[in-house]
């Protein structure tokens, strides 16, 4: 019998309540709720509540919101590869309810990932870097590594000090 799948904040509600998000669940929501094209804004904002609650996620969490997101903000961007003023302020708006070592990755993975951002988002980014963020100190989670050793020599240079956070 098909049904049909909720793909609702519902959804992200049960994860929440949940209190962790599984390997299990991050291979559900990649096949089910994210697989048929775009990240919208209200699925973006989702993952970050998701992110925001402090759960105890599996590895396979981080990559998939770094991934989902850096979708949103950078590979979708029009034109693509270009980060605006608005998209990098609701990133870091995003980020800062979170103040997390995930929030932070995507933060870098948005850096490694576009041709160009605002002038003051490289700063921003390592300004949080510096507050101490819960995980900030420790190494970059994968994902965020994987984009930036993918970014190039001209941007490596430039990214190297985040990096090594």
């Amino acid at each position: 019998m098909a049904f049909t799948v909720d793909r609702s904040r519902t959804i992200i509600t049960a994860l929440i309540h949940g209190r962790q998000v599984s390997a299990l669940d991050v291979a559900w929501l990649k096949r089910e709720v994210f697989a048929e094209g775009p990240v919208s804004r209200a699925a973006a904002d989702e993952l970050f509540a998701v992110e925001r609650a402090g759960l105890a996620n599996a590895p396979e969490w981080t990559e998939f919101f770094v991934e989902m997101i850096a979708d949103h903000v950078v590979r979708q961007a029009q034109p693509a590869g270009i980060v605006g003023e608005a998209e990098a302020k609701w990133l870091i708006e995003r980020a800062d309810e979170c103040a997390s070592a995930n929030a932070l990755a995507t933060l870098a993975a948005v850096l490694a990932e576009a041709r160009r951002t605002p002038a003051w988002f490289l700063k921003a980014v390592r300004a949080r870097a510096a507050r101490g963020w819960p995980g900030a100190k420790q190494p970059l989670p994968e994902a965020a590594r994987r984009a930036l050793a993918s970014a190039g020599p001209d941007h490596a240079a430039v990214y190297a000090p985040l990096a090594l956070q």
